[in-house]
């Protein structure tokens, strides 16, 4: 399992937040909600990456996701310790002190802690996108069958092939990838071998999309001003 410096590089976007915080079975979350009729017991849980929920490229996705009909819940996981969004300016942030206290295995009780609390709302059906270090914890929801439906962005934290083996063995939620030409921890090697593993293989579904010119955490960090990006 592995990181890479384009974990903590990215461009800052501009814009106006239209959700709102709120607590979760005790889950500090950012809530998107869609303006119009929308089914209530579907919730479609953002896991986001190392910046954390306060980090508005997020927040901004979530509400997009929302004008689009998709309640969306984007649980803190890092109870307001996520890496610092200046050092996005850098990209050299030292992440293994950080991810000795907030790995995985660290984050998850928060996000099934605030999914038991949606239930407990009367939500039935969850699906999940995760972005870098998000896909991860995407991914084991997925394995854990706790979620309907599963997209990952530039994951990392995969192991290749023991991660891909165990979602065709153990999950039945639908897959997107969305994978990118530079990105050393789901690179070319990594996205062949989802193919070959997936293909023909997986009765749920399975889609990869490759965005070319694009690097590592492009689709929440990326420049929008680059047209590979905004593409």
């Amino acid at each position: 399992m592995s990181m890479c410096d384009r974990c903590v590089q990215g461009i800052r976007h501009e814009g106006t937040p239209e959700g709102k915080f709120e607590a979760i079975n005790g889950v500090r979350c950012y809530v998107a909600t869609p303006s119009n009729d929308f089914a209530a017991d579907r919730v479609l849980i953002y896991v986001v990456d190392l910046f954390g929920v306060d980090l508005i490229n997020g927040q901004l996705l979530a509400d997009d996701f929302a004008r689009n009909g998709f309640k969306v819940v984007m649980p803190d996981l890092f109870e307001g310790d996520n890496v610092p969004v200046d050092e996005m300016e850098s990209g050299r942030y030292n992440l293994q002190p950080w991810l000795a206290k907030h790995g995985p295995a660290q984050a998850l009780p928060y996000l099934y802690k605030a999914i038991a609390g949606l239930k407990d709302r009367g939500v039935t059906r969850l699906a999940a996108v995760g972005y870098c270090y998000g896909g991860r914890l995407a991914w084991d929801l997925a394995i854990d069958n706790v979620t309907q439906v599963t997209i990952v962005n530039h994951p990392s934290l995969l192991k290749n092939p023991e991660d891909l083996d165990k979602y065709v063995s153990l999950s039945k939620a639908p897959l997107l990838i969305n994978s990118c030409e530079i990105d050393p921890v789901f690179g070319a090697e990594f996205q062949t071998k989802a193919d070959e593993t997936f293909v023909g293989k997986f009765e749920p579904g399975y889609k990869r999309e490759y965005w070319p010119g694009c690097t590592h955490g492009f689709a929440v960090r990326g420049d929008l001003e680059d047209p590979n990006v905004k593409t």
